[in-house]
């Protein structure tokens, strides 16, 4: 065979092998055009960040460089961390940076936390147990970091771009390196996830050559920069106007992802790796091998039959995608292109500005104080700021606003524990004012009760504490509504001028080791134990114990409120002072039972010793029992001295 023939049966194989359903799925012609579903999606994923595990630190430190596109932002903080043996473990650091002027919400923690930031950029409402430090200017990431080593072991980084929500979870990553060093693209695992206010690129378009109007939905997670495995979780809500749409839905991702899938519609589904569906517990069905490109995925809708792509989408690493549809079945929902216009011009965000407004609620006043800096970044012109009654108008105090009422005055409706009245703002903006419903607890319709026991029981309560002596405190509200989360956020106990105050409970933490948080009791009333030292100079004789506990609602609205009570303290053995029951009790049984004792060897020794001829009368003679207790008077109901770090005090 000549060359010229051998060249031309080698382009006709080569021809042939180009015909394979890869290259065939690659040739699907389809014109992706952004469309209208919805997609969210929560990601470990960020954009530079690192991991450490530093167990013995006792100051974990935990930063956040934040970058967002917008000039002002508002960010959603979630903080939590599991107690270890019913305390919190250590000190935690969150330190906040950012170029732009932010909005802080922080959902409660429930322990006490640490914040930085620089407050010319971060706006935030404080809430009790929460501590801030002024941030430094600083120009670059390394001057944070080297601050942040100053005050702990940093346990985190993170660099996030427009995040709306982040949630940081702080517990001890043993897998992780000793050292926090950032990389690139750094899955962050367990410890932080976050959702990017950016909406989500969702396209879509009609297969041509397929008739009818079957739908389907591609979602596509790319491989993440560790691959290990994760269950994604999948929410498809089609919002349809008539019956369930015969829709597809295909999941593609690495081979280590499985997908766990939250549906209420009938949909044929076809995914890489193994999916459960919520509608059938304990489900796990197989996956198929399925194209990892676009194109491919594309062919594959075509040959089920597919006409239209309602929803095409590519993620990052992800953990839970949300996909709704404002319509199914109808065929292609397109989004209108975008108008090549002038950009607008920033207008007021009446909704971020109305978020700011909360009341502060003391002695039967409830008052709204919004500062103008804030009025001004928001690029808001306020006409006027009033209650309900159009006559309680707000004052202006030069740099803020101040709007204040007594509980009786200005519309106020007034319940068996809440006050709850409506903030009226007019924008210059605006023709129709904004309206947000404002509350205050009614802190003096509840009944607060400080308890100091002597045991761990907390049967009896004690106004008179011993010298190196364990106490038990229990601090109760009445009546206990579900709808109040009730706290304890401080304690001390004040031992006289001459004496040094002793803090006990401090951001709702435990101050120090002779402290110890215990649980609640069922009713959920707040416990805790606090070791008294048994020497002390001058010697106290009387202190007052004292706390603080907060009452916070569904919507955040929080009050305090201070409880004390008179406490006699009395040095060990010192003659005349209280016993409690239990130690009343033991000593009269151990009288008795001495007395019995005694009489009984008398009684022995009696019958053996006396002459066999003669029987007389046998007398009981008593025990000096008021002898014998006092002998044991001082080894019941007194507790040794002991350092506060042994276990004595458990």
């Amino acid at each position: 065979m000549d060359r010229s023939k051998l060249s031309l049966v080698v382009a006709v194989l080569l021809a042939v092998c180009s015909l394979s359903p890869t290259s065939l799925a690659e040739a699907v012609y389809c014109d992706l055009q952004p469309v209208d579903p919805e997609v969210t999606y929560v990601t470990n994923q960020v954009s530079e960040g690192c991991v450490a595990h530093v167990p013995n630190a006792t100051v974990e430190v935990h930063i956040l460089f934040l970058k967002f596109p917008q000039n002002i932002s508002k960010l959603e903080l979630t903080v939590q961390m599991p107690k270890q043996n019913g305390t919190w473990p250590r000190e935690v650091l969150v330190v906040i940076s950012t170029k732009k002027f932010i909005f802080l919400q922080l959902q409660n923690p429930g322990f006490p936390l640490h914040l930085a930031y620089d407050p010319r950029l971060v706006h935030f409402q404080k809430i009790s147990g929460v501590n801030v430090t002024e941030l430094p200017v600083f120009i670059n990431k390394s001057q944070v970091l080297n601050w942040a080593r100053t005050k702990g072991a940093i346990t985190s980084t993170a660099e996030l771009n427009d995040p709306q929500n982040i949630f940081l979870h702080l517990d001890q990553a043993p897998r992780s390196p000793s050292s926090c060093s950032p990389e690139p693209l750094m899955d962050m695992g367990h410890t932080l996830q976050w959702t990017p206010l950016t909406k989500t690129l969702v396209r879509g378009c009609r297969l041509e050559g397929v008739a009818g109007h079957k739908e389907v939905h591609i979602l596509r997670v790319l491989p993440g920069p560790e691959p290990r495995p994760r269950t994604v979780t999948v929410k498809v809500d089609l919002r349809c106007a008539m019956g369930d749409p015969g829709a597809m839905l295909i999941l593609q991702g690495p081979p280590y992802v499985s997908w766990f899938i939250k549906a209420e519609h009938t949909m044929q589904i076809l995914t890489t790796g193994n999916y459960s569906l919520k509608s059938i517990p304990g489900s796990n069905i197989p996956g198929v091998q399925l194209p990892d490109t676009p194109q491919g995925l594309l062919a594959e809708a075509r040959r089920l039959n597919a006409s239209v792509v309602a929803s095409f989408v590519e993620l990052p690493a992800a953990n839970e995608v949300s996909l709704s549809a404002s319509s199914c079945g109808s065929g292609l929902q397109t989004s209108p292109p975008p108008v090549q216009t002038t950009p607008p011009k920033e207008s007021c965000n009446q909704e971020l500005l109305m978020s700011l407004i909360q009341p502060k609620c003391s002695d039967d006043i409830m008052t709204l104080v919004l500062h103008k800096t804030l009025i001004s970044t928001l690029m808001c012109s306020i006409m006027n700021l009033t209650f309900w009654d159009p006559s309680c108008q707000a004052e202006d105090r030069g740099d803020q606003f101040v709007l204040r009422s007594a509980y009786s005055t200005c519309g106020m409706e007034v319940t068996e524990n809440m006050v709850n009245n409506e903030v009226v703002v007019n924008f210059l903006s605006s023709s129709s004012p904004q309206r947000k419903k404002v509350q205050c607890i009614r802190m003096e319709s509840f009944s607060l009760q400080l308890g100091l026991y002597l045991t761990p029981k907390f049967l009896q309560a004690s106004n008179t504490i011993e010298l190196g002596q364990q106490g038990f405190v229990q601090v109760s509200v009445s009546p206990s509504i579900p709808e109040l989360m009730f706290q304890l956020d401080s304690c001390h106990l004040d031992l006289g001028p001459e004496a040094e105050t002793m803090e006990l409970i401090q951001s709702q933490a435990a101050k120090g080791s002779c402290v110890t948080l215990l649980s609640p009791s069922l009713h959920g009333d707040a416990r805790f134990s606090f070791l008294l030292r048994g020497y002390m100079v001058p010697t106290p004789k009387a202190g007052t114990l004292s706390c603080t506990v907060s009452l916070r609602s569904r919507n955040s609205v929080e009050a305090h409120r201070t409880v004390s009570m008179r406490l006699n303290i009395v040095s060990p053995g010192v003659p005349g002072k209280t016993l409690v029951l239990p130690a009343v009790l033991g000593i009269t049984f151990g009288a008795f039972l001495i007395g019995a004792l005694l009489t009984a060897a008398l009684w022995y020794i009696y019958s053996h010793t006396r002459p066999p001829s003669k029987r007389e009368p046998v007398v009981a003679v008593a025990a000096p029992a008021s002898s014998e207790s006092s002998s044991t008077n001082h080894s019941i109901g007194s507790t040794q001295s002991t350092p506060c770090s042994t276990s004595s005090m458990a």
